[in-house]
């Protein structure tokens, strides 16, 4: 079954199973319309994660509690939603991330967001939500986040393809982020990363953008030389583009997909770690670093 839920898919399932709705966006956005019963958790986008055991382990008990806070026992499925899959950096993928890390059983995100439900017609509330706490399951954390020495390894074995899915100025290292150019202290790349812009993943859609189908986006990934059989590694700045591209991978059917979730501002603040800096050399003729 797919992760993605339509807008009309998720209206049916909120009739028919207990569903608990999660918006990502601001809360001043979210005050101003968002779909009934939805709870408002932003820390889902804000949170800037380390990967040293101490930043796991703080990463786990938060949203653990987080999550708690909105009514997630095990028993319903979480629903994740943004404005729209192009304007949020991935957010609402970036939840689906985090809860599957967590171990979390049930979890949707809305396609499109918050503007293919408006598309849809369907109704939104600008009530106060005050959810029922229930307490998260605790569960093993999935294999799926990569931590800094991870990284680190790869990079040095060249065991995965390493795939950088930020900005273009990011890529290039005219800018160390999203938010100014000097926010990390370098700017750059992990040595040895493939690139493909997480735009490039999706198109436009008759009520926003939304995913690219999954022989488009299977054919986006052999430019770089990625297969459904090659391992992958996705960073961004942050975690939340990295799972925008995570979650749609995953849709195509690639098979082995890991998220690096420290990502660029995690590296980029170790001078101990390597950096590949300047405008990247032309790649060899044929397909990138084939696996």
């Amino acid at each position: 079954m797919s992760v993605l839920i339509e807008p009309a898919g998720l209206q049916s399932l909120m009739t028919t199973e207990a569903v608990v709705v999660i918006d990502t966006r601001d809360p001043d956005t979210y005050a101003q319309g968002h779909l009934p019963g939805a709870v408002n958790v932003r820390d889902i986008f804000t949170y800037l994660a380390t990967t040293d055991p101490d930043g796991i382990e703080t990463l786990k008990g938060k949203f653990a509690a987080l999550f708690g806070a909105a009514g997630l026992s095990g028993k319903e499925t979480a629903v994740l939603y943004e404005d729209a899959m192009n304007t949020g950096f991935g957010q609402s993928c970036r939840g689906y991330f985090i809860l599957g890390y967590l171990g979390y059983p049930k979890v949707r995100v809305l396609h499109g967001g918050y503007q293919a439900w408006r598309a849809a017609g369907l109704p939104v509330s600008t009530a106060t939500v005050e959810p029922v706490a229930a307490a998260f399951p605790a569960s093993p954390a999935g294999d799926i986040l990569v931590d800094k020495a991870g990284m680190l390894a790869a990079v040095k074995t060249g065991g995965a393809a390493l795939l950088d899915v930020r900005d273009v100025d990011e890529w290039i290292g005219a800018s160390s982020s999203p938010y100014g150019p000097d926010f990390c202290p370098r700017k750059g790349r992990i040595p040895g990363a493939r690139w493909i812009e997480w735009y490039r993943l999706m198109k436009p859609g008759a009520d926003g953008p939304v995913f690219k189908s999954p022989d488009e986006v299977r054919a986006e990934c052999l430019t770089v030389g990625i297969t459904q059989d090659t391992p992958v590694i996705v960073y961004c700045f942050k975690g939340a583009r990295a799972s925008n591209t995570y979650l749609i991978l995953k849709e195509a059917g690639i098979r082995d997909v890991k998220i690096y979730f420290g990502s660029w501002n995690e590296w980029s603040r170790d001078p101990a770690l390597p950096v590949e800096e300047g405008f990247p050399k032309p790649a060899e003729p044929g397909y990138a670093q084939a696996a």
